[in-house]
C-alpha cells in the first residue's frame, strides 16, 4: 500500500476548478464565485459544495488575490444584465433578447457565470424614445430588403445595417435604417449570382 507523502493529502480541489476560481476572482466576489461553481456542479476536494467561506479559503491557500470590484456606469465599463437594463430603462428580458438577437454583445466567462455587457455611449445612443425618420420596424425592413427577419438581425449584428431600439409607448422594438440602395438587396444578390 502506497502511503501519502508527509504533509500531503488526497482531498485536493481539482486543478480545473482552481484555474476557474483564479479567473473568476478577477471580477467576482467569493459569494458569487461559490454560486457559479455550484451551478456547474463543482465540489471542494472534500466533496463539499462551495460557499463564500470555502472559496475564500481556496483563494488564500493558492494565493489567489481577490480582484477589484469594477465600478459601474462609466463609458465602456462591463456591467451585469440587471445593471444594463436599469441604465437603459428596459427589462432584463429585453437585454437577454438583445444578446440572443445580436443587437448587443456580451461575455460570459464560464457557463453559469453572469453575462457582462459593455455599456458605452454608443449603446446608450442606440436605445431611444423615438426612431429617426424613415427607419423601419424589423418585419418591414425584412420585406423592403427582400430577406428573412433573421438575416436582418445577422446584418445588424455584423454592423452592416444600423439599428436602434425604441422603448417608448406601444411601438417598442427595433428600427432598422434601410437606405434606397439596399432595397431589393436579395434580388440584387440573386442577379449577381446568375451573372457568375
Amino acid at each position: 500500500m502506497t502511503l501519502p507523502r508527509t504533509g500531503s493529502h488526497t482531498r485536493c480541489t481539482d486543478q480545473d476548478t482552481i484555474a476557474l476560481v483564479r479567473q473568476l476572482a478577477e471580477q467576482y466576489p467569493d459569494k458569487q464565485i461559490a454560486a457559479i461553481l455550484a451551478r456547474q456542479g463543482r465540489r471542494t476536494g472534500a466533496g463539499n459544495q462551495f460557499t463564500a467561506h470555502r472559496v475564500a479559503g481556496l483563494r488564500a491557500h493558492h494565493k489567489i488575490p481577490a480582484g477589484p470590484i469594477r465600478p459601474t456606469g462609466h463609458d465602456g465599463e462591463m456591467v451585469t444584465i440587471a445593471q444594463a437594463a436599469n441604465e437603459l430603462d428596459v427589462s432584463t428580458a429585453t437585454v437577454h433578447r438583445w444578446l440572443r438577437e445580436g443587437f448587443i454583445t456580451g461575455e460570459q466567462i464560464t457557463p453559469g457565470a453572469p453575462w457582462q455587457i459593455q455599456l458605452t455611449d454608443e449603446l446608450r445612443a442606440r436605445v431611444r424614445e423615438h426612431a429617426p425618420d424613415g427607419w423601419l420596424p424589423l418585419t418591414q425592413a425584412a420585406q423592403a430588403l427582400g430577406v428573412a427577419r433573421q438575416t436582418v438581425l445577422h446584418k445588424v449584428q455584423r454592423g452592416e445595417l444600423n439599428a436602434v431600439y425604441v422603448h417608448n409607448g406601444k411601438r417598442k422594438g427595433l428600427r432598422i435604417q434601410v437606405k434606397p440602395d439596399q432595397v431589393g438587396l436579395f434580388d440584387n444578390h440573386i442577379r449577381q449570382e446568375a451573372q457568375c
